[in-house]
């Protein structure tokens, strides 16, 4: 409190007492008890009231112990059953939960991850992949501003993501590894990796690519073959040794008939070989008879191009060339969609060509782009004029309905060139991203889909399109969900599919590590996305002859169903709708792959990598005293005593007021009970 403050504050008591006895002891000489009394009724009331007109302000200081985080990320995977250490896994955890000097010392705070992280609830070591470079990422989000040193019980088997023995570059507390499983190194054979296209075509040959593995020290040979059934397609002799402990095969196979052809790649055991798990791996290549051919034509070099011939040939049956208007002339015929990026007059004889053939086709309108030229040669959409350029970011419209797309973060990506202006369209049209300025949707489209005249076609009225790609990648670290953006937008332009009340969205086969969901539209009869009403897919296996029923979940703007959990095998399904009677049927297939028994032993090299760079240490599943000893006595983690203060004016002090009614309420009583009123 400052010495201003308290001045004021002796004054007043000075005031409230010369105000006090002016009042009561004037006239008198002495002064009874009475009055007395009177007079100190006074001074608190009047001393109170100066004081909240003085309003003076403390400051109230509390103290409190913060203790440190103790997190204990633990792997739930089903490599940890393999390896036969989930019963210790679940006894360690155990001892650590019910330790009564670590609860004193910490906030223990549990969780399990897989594919992904998860709070703890349960361990069932269930999950078909392992991303720990995922889980400490997750985890450097939680725990950026806090002391938190992380324990994670793990193999350290990682199936797919970032490396994360350099894992402290981003995730700054010490970590300190529970290495499970055998650190003893067997002789192994192993099917490291098979690389095949998912799609080959009919009297081609798809070629292959094998990577064979061999951990020993004695030379020995194995056979590599590939199976189809009960025949054998291929096969070699490979020699390993100790310094040659790899091999790379590549060869062909022929592609015959049309549909899914599966496969059985085997390295063949050794007599003593421990794990013949990951001696063989399947996979799958579904044969079409041709490629889609599509044709980008422009008349300049820009880098949406690339951009966008990159993302529709990640489909590999489709073939893309960029050309000239003069190359395009004679080969239209060959392509069954053409891409016109940023069409001018000089694109007069395509566009006869087009229409004369009644051709499905892709706009892609920008600054470069002539609108005038637009606006006198096509039928449905026009173009208000200014001569003016904006730059418009986009927003996912949720109820678009021609096909089923998924929002992949639009609202992140950097804005496209355009031209400003409204566009007006002659035929009913959809709105897969709209316009928006400054954060503010303008309720125009950005990208829009057209189905009129026994042609379908797409338009997007801006440029830089490759931002969107690259911006993808950062979002994500994978072009997949951009061009599977693409992918959707150019299959339903090429298709000549009449628009279904029922559509449904899945793969012809999956592999068994993978995640297997079917997604599925349904519309009333406006074509409106219907969200009230159920959707149930019977599944059928075709060995076991079992059939199983489940419902499908609407989320977003579809309705979709995990069956991650069915076996491998070969399946027919059929959606049906349960107010109306709508139903679409297909087929697929799982291969089977458990990519977590493909581990013999856990990987101790980079978990005590991963404990040397972020300043923790690696222990064995059966040494939890000497962990819990070194928790207990590092200072690091010792609890930190925090203090806060908080000023408080006087006139917050409700207790005040109090005085001040009962003081003066006193008062009042008494000089009414003696008579002086």
């Amino acid at each position: 409190m400052q010495t201003e403050t308290l001045l004021y504050i002796l004054l007043a008591g000075i005031v409230a007492l010369l105000i006090a006895l002016f009042q009561y002891y004037r006239k008198k000489k002495s002064m009874s008890k009475l009055n007395m009394l009177f007079s100190f009724l006074r001074f608190i009331t009047v001393f109170s009231v100066l004081l909240l007109l003085i309003n003076p302000k403390f400051d109230q200081v509390t103290l409190t112990t913060e203790k440190a985080n103790l997190v204990i990320a633990i792997d739930n995977s089903s490599s940890i059953k393999y390896l036969n250490q989930d019963m210790e896994t679940i006894n360690f955890i155990e001892k650590l939960t019910s330790n009564n000097e670590l609860n004193r010392r910490f906030d223990l705070d549990l969780y399990t991850f897989g594919e992904s992280l998860k709070p703890h609830d349960s361990l069932n070591f269930s999950e078909n992949q392992t991303n720990i470079h995922n889980a400490l990422n997750q985890l450097s989000q939680v725990y950026k501003q806090s002391t938190s040193p992380t324990i994670i019980i793990t193999d350290g088997n990682q199936t797919y993501g970032n490396d994360y023995q350099f894992a402290s570059s981003y995730y700054k507390q010490p970590i300190y590894p529970i290495i499970l499983g055998d650190t003893i190194s067997y002789i192994d054979l192993k099917v490291e990796q098979l690389n095949v296209n998912k799609y080959a075509f009919l009297k081609n040959k798809f070629p292959i690519e094998a990577i064979l593995v061999y951990n020993g020290k004695e030379a020995i040979n194995s056979k590599f073959i590939v199976s189809d059934g009960n025949s054998t397609v291929y096969s070699k002799t490979i020699n390993f040794s100790k310094t040659n402990n790899s091999s790379v095969i590549n060869f062909t196979l022929p592609a015959n008939k049309i549909g899914i052809k599966k496969y059985k790649a085997t390295l063949t055991p050794l007599l003593n070989e421990k794990n013949v798990n990951n001696n063989s791996k399947n996979f799958a290549v579904e044969i079409i008879n041709q490629k889609t051919k599509i044709a980008i034509v422009s008349d300049f070099i820009h880098p949406d191009l690339g951009s966008i011939k990159k993302s529709i040939e990640s489909n590999e049956q489709r073939l893309v060339s960029i050309l000239s208007l003069k190359d395009i002339i004679n080969q239209i015929t060959d392509f069954q969609l053409i891409i016109l990026y940023q069409p001018n007059n000089k694109f007069n004889q395509l566009f006869s060509l087009l229409d004369a053939q009644n051709k499905n086709r892709f706009f892609i309108v920008g600054t470069k782009s002539d609108l005038t030229y637009l606006n006198s040669i096509n039928k449905f959409f026009n173009f208000e004029i200014t001569n003016q350029t904006e730059n418009y970011q986009a927003e996912f419209n949720l109820n678009f309905t021609p096909f089923i797309i998924e929002d992949i973060n639009f609202e992140s990506f950097p804005p496209l060139s355009s031209n400003y202006g409204s566009v007006y369209f002659s035929v009913p049209y959809e709105t897969l991203i709209y316009k928006t300025l400054n954060g503010i949707s303008i309720n125009e489209p950005l990208l829009a889909t057209i189905e009129s005249e026994n042609r379908r076609e797409a338009v997007l009225f801006g440029e830089n399109i490759w931002k969107w790609r690259a911006q993808s990648y950062i979002n994500s670290k994978t072009f997949n969900e951009f061009d599977d953006f693409i992918e959707k937008i150019i299959q339903y332009i090429t298709s000549d599919k009449k628009k279904s009340r029922l559509n449904i969205d899945y793969e012809s086969f999956y592999n068994g590590n993978s995640n297997i969901l079917i997604k599925a539209e349904f519309f009333d009869k406006n074509f409106v996305f219907d969200t009230r009403e159920k959707l149930n897919i019977t599944v059928y296996d075709k060995v076991s002859e079992k059939s199983n029923t489940f419902p499908l979940i609407l989320k977003n703007n579809n309705y979709q169903v995990d069956l991650s959990s069915l076996p491998p095998s070969e399946y027919s399904f059929s959606i049906k709708t349960t107010n109306e009677n709508l139903s679409k049927s297909g087929n697929f297939e799982i291969l089977e792959y458990n990519i977590e028994q493909q581990f013999l032993s856990a990987d101790v090299t980079k978990l005590q990598h991963l404990a040397t760079n972020s300043q923790g240490s690696t222990f064995f599943i059966n040494n939890t005293e000497n962990l819990i000893n070194d928790l207990l006595k590092d200072n690091r983690y010792n609890p930190i005593q925090k203090s806060s203060k908080n000023t408080i004016p006087l006139i917050d002090w409700k207790f005040l007021l109090a005085i001040i009614a009962l003081s003066l309420g006193l008062e009042w009583i008494l000089r009414k009970y003696n008579g002086l009123i």
